[in-house]
């Protein structure tokens, strides 16, 4: 099997749902981080882009953004829909077909935009149809398909777990803390990718207080634990990382930042899907005889702060090392492009902190977990 490494990456700046992207198709945002990361890594005809897309138009979307980027017509890309997870599974699937010899140099990640998202609705002959209506959220199980169903999981997997209001604002404070002060110090700014006269991530609150917290309506009517604090809120982004193989990185006499060691994926309980993130990184420390101990850093789609309780309770001595620059309560979760954004902050973490070894994981809906293993190369 060759080596497989990552080169280096960028990200947009993090839009909210008709925010400053509201009138920028996925396609065309995705394409505008697209071409800035072809120019810097001057990955100009790869042999694939692979793109994660959850709540896009459908019909193969990265082939679109590549040709909206002006990628060269023969150069393949298709789209990975796991919908939370689909940018970090792109990116492992990237690594297999380089490990595998299929290819040596791939763009992958991931874009959305729910500010442009299409209606979706059932056609007449399908037995869930209810006349013209329309729906956001896919269907993730059978017999179920509510629009309200991600909060409802992570609703029940608080009930599930005990997990307490006073456990779930700490990580709110935590990641808004983080994310601010990575914002005022510039902390990220080696992977933005400016587009579209954006300034900065949108979702960041410096000023997010304990006595905001306590006045948060739940989400969901006789819901005890879910508010619009503590679940993420609705986004637009897109990210990139190029990966190559070994022989790639030599004969272009390119320094890799990161080598992929490895990935994992799982399934869970479709109804509690949140606890999938957590069941991926243990299955992938395990794959690969590492405890936690052995992990530098953590970087986790925390899309709900009962991910956060529950990476805490099974990782209590990493907690330290886990989502250092704040995690997407604070910056938001735009689907498709979340576990590029992850797997450019975990990179970024082990740059900053001088650690070998890093993780990223991703929960999604339906009940899929996905996990990265990195190496920082020196």
């Amino acid at each position: 099997m060759d080596k497989v490494y990552i080169l280096g990456g960028l990200r947009s700046y993090v839009g909210v749902v008709n925010g400053m992207y509201r009138h920028v198709p996925a396609e065309k945002l995705g394409a505008a981080v697209l071409r800035q990361v072809m120019d810097k890594y001057q990955a100009l005809r790869p042999d694939y882009i692979i793109g994660g897309n959850g709540v896009g138009a459908g019909g193969n979307i990265t082939r679109l953004m590549a040709l909206e980027a002006g990628v060269d017509i023969s150069v393949p890309a298709f789209t990975v829909d796991v919908q939370c997870g689909s940018g970090l599974e792109s990116i492992a699937t990237a690594a297999a077909k380089i490990a595998a010899g299929e290819a040596d140099l791939i763009i992958a990640g991931g874009f959305e935009s729910s500010s442009t998202q299409p209606r979706r609705g059932y056609a007449p002959n399908h037995p869930d149809y209810e006349g013209d209506s329309w729906y956001s959220v896919a269907k993730f199980m059978p017999g179920v398909h509510r629009e309200t169903v991600m909060l409802e999981g992570a609703e029940l997997a608080c009930q599930r777990e005990g997990v307490t209001k006073e456990e779930l604002d700490a990580w709110v404070l935590r990641s808004h803390r983080l994310a601010a002060a990575a914002q005022a110090k510039g902390l990220l700014q080696n992977i933005i990718a400016p587009v579209f006269d954006a300034v900065k991530d949108e979702g960041v609150r410096p000023r997010m207080s304990q006595r905001l917290l306590d006045r948060m309506p739940k989400l969901l009517p006789g819901g005890q634990f879910i508010t619009a604090a503590n679940s993420c809120l609705i986004n637009d982004g897109a990210a990139f990382v190029v990966l190559c193989s070994e022989a790639y990185a030599k004969s272009h006499g390119l320094r890799p930042a990161a080598r992929v060691l490895g990935s994992a994926a799982c399934g869970g309980d479709p109804l509690v899907s949140p606890r999938t993130a957590v069941a991926a990184l243990q299955k992938l420390l395990a794959k690969h005889g590492l405890r936690e101990q052995d992990i530098d850093d953590f970087e986790v789609n925390e899309a709900f702060a009962v991910i956060d309780v529950l990476f805490a309770r099974a990782f209590g001595s990493s907690v330290e090392k886990y989502n250092v620059f704040g995690g997407a309560l604070a910056y938001g979760h735009p689907y498709g492009a979340s576990g590029g954004i992850i797997t450019l902050h975990l990179l970024e973490a082990l740059r900053q902190r001088g650690g070998r070894l890093g993780c990223a994981g991703v929960a999604a809906a339906g009940g899929v977990g996905t996990a990265l293993l990195l190496e920082r190369v020196d």
